[in-house]
């Protein structure tokens, strides 16, 4: 029986709706024998026959019926994304065109890809490892400025790079106490547990170094989940506007007018936020405002962020205090809303509601003044105002951050048996753990099992 990554395969790369241009992608040893036969291009000569890296003009055609009007890229192993020799056939954008094209590669030949096949057969052939393989993904999934230039650098190799030269680091180590085992009359082990300690010391404190990427990597990816509280008519909604630049949500002079979940995306200087404009906390006898009350704290308790909206016209009350006490062990910055009017509190008690520093920013939501004070200090809070990547690479992938987790208790247990004084095959034991798990990020030691469960996750001709 043939194995799957011996067949040739098929699918469309570009996105099934009308568009511009649709490409539908062919990979494997027979990708030039199946486009001869439904290629037809001047003076018939065959795709076959032509040099690699070369786009020739032509027609797909299902026998003598002319499908479309197509540009062909040729690409020859192994110097392509796959390894595999490659063609690309760059047809029109409908939807119904390109599926075309695709169910005549699959009747004369190929197979359908599975999802993220592309990309796997690459991993596979050695053309880039795991860590640039789930790049890939996170490329596509991109949101925003910086997850797109994490992505980047990941892609290139920088994560793997890095992985790579310590996984050398610990083998280098494990190969000196299995060869000095081996021959204790020509290579001597004294004073090599100080060495060791140092080794480890040096690789630990940079595998600590990656993992505490990991919170602003995974807000880098995933962006900010920000709920917004505050009293009843205390400005939320007009704040949301504000922030949105556009009416979001209702704005009435009635209390309690939100009173279910408005949910918004907004891209604040090239970082995701999640924002969720929740009801006013109050005490209330009406049963649907109760039960959007509620909903407002549970989401506050999931919150990355919360923005605590304070109307500077009225003065505090019990569910000013019920909010702030929401706010504990979060961060918080809080808004003094409403500065537009005459104001009966200021930022002294604000700060009195609180027992931790907190950001405190006056602004008039209703006349969009210090909207961007707000996105600068939001900025601020999680990335101390600025994210450099001229040397960085956030960790974004959480099967990445326990592999690096793991490596490091490794390294701990090894560090742990030089202090007890333990015999140098204790130390090989867990050097070794920590080797593996180091290459779990690269895919050289990770199951087949997991690496299928990654591939399943890509979309289809990726």
């Amino acid at each position: 029986m043939e194995n799957q990554y011996e067949k040739t395969i098929a699918a469309v790369a570009t996105a099934m709706s009308d568009s511009g241009i649709g490409i539908v992608r062919i990979s494997g040893a027979q990708a030039f024998e199946i486009a001869d036969r439904i290629y037809r291009g001047k003076k018939e000569k065959k795709l076959s026959s032509q040099p690699s890296h070369t786009i020739h003009y032509g027609y797909v055609a299902d026998q003598e019926e002319l499908v479309d009007e197509v540009l062909v890229m040729l690409m020859r192993a192994p110097h392509t994304f796959t390894g595999e020799d490659t063609v690309e056939f760059n047809c029109h954008g409908g939807v119904y065109v390109v599926q075309r094209v695709l169910e005549l590669l699959l009747k004369n030949g190929a197979s359908a890809a599975e999802p993220g096949e592309f990309t796997k057969r690459a991993f596979l052939n050695g053309k880039i490892d795991l860590s640039q393989a789930e790049s890939v993904g996170d490329m596509i999934a991109a949101r925003n400025e910086y997850a797109l230039k994490n992505s980047m650098r990941q892609m290139l190799g920088e994560l793997g790079c890095r992985t790579k030269e310590l996984r050398g680091r610990i083998i280098h180590e494990i190969a000196f106490i299995e060869t000095a085992l081996d021959d204790p009359e020509h290579i001597s082990i004294e004073g090599y547990q100080e060495q060791l300690r140092e080794t480890t010391k040096k690789i630990k404190k940079e595998i600590n170094k990656l993992l505490k990427t990991w919170d602003n990597g995974r807000i880098i990816k995933e962006g900010i989940k920000t709920v917004i509280l505050g009293k009843p008519n205390a400005g939320k909604s007009s704040f949301l506007n504000a922030l949105t630049r556009r009416e979001s949500a209702i704005v009435t002079d009635v209390e309690g007018t939100t009173r279910d979940v408005i949910r918004e995306e907004i891209n604040l200087q090239g970082i995701t936020l999640h924002v969720m404009d929740t009801a006013g906390i109050r005490n209330t006898a009406d049963a649907v405002e109760k039960i959007g009350v509620e909903k407002a704290k549970e989401l506050a308790e999931e919150a990355d962020l919360i923005i605590y909206i304070a109307d500077a016209s009225r003065l505090l009350n019990e569910s000013d205090k019920e909010i702030a006490e929401i706010c504990r062990e979060k961060k918080v910055l809080v808004l003094l809303n409403k500065t537009d009017l005459e104001s009966r509190i200021n930022e002294k008690d604000i700060r009195l509601l609180f027992t931790e520093h907190i950001s405190v920013i006056s602004i008039s939501a209703q006349n969009r003044t210090g909207i961007e004070e707000v996105e600068e200090e939001i900025k601020k809070i999680f990335f101390r105002g600025e994210l450099s990547f001229n040397n960085e690479v956030y960790l974004t992938n959480a099967r990445q951050k326990e592999a690096l987790r793991e490596a490091e208790e490794a390294l701990s247990r090894v560090e742990e048996s030089i202090y007890a004084g333990l015999a140098e095959d204790f130390y090989s034991i867990d050097l070794m753990e920590a080797c593996d798990a180091l290459g779990k990020i690269t895919g050289e030691t990770t199951g087949e099992d997991v690496i299928h469960e990654i591939f399943s996750k890509f979309c289809m001709g990726k």
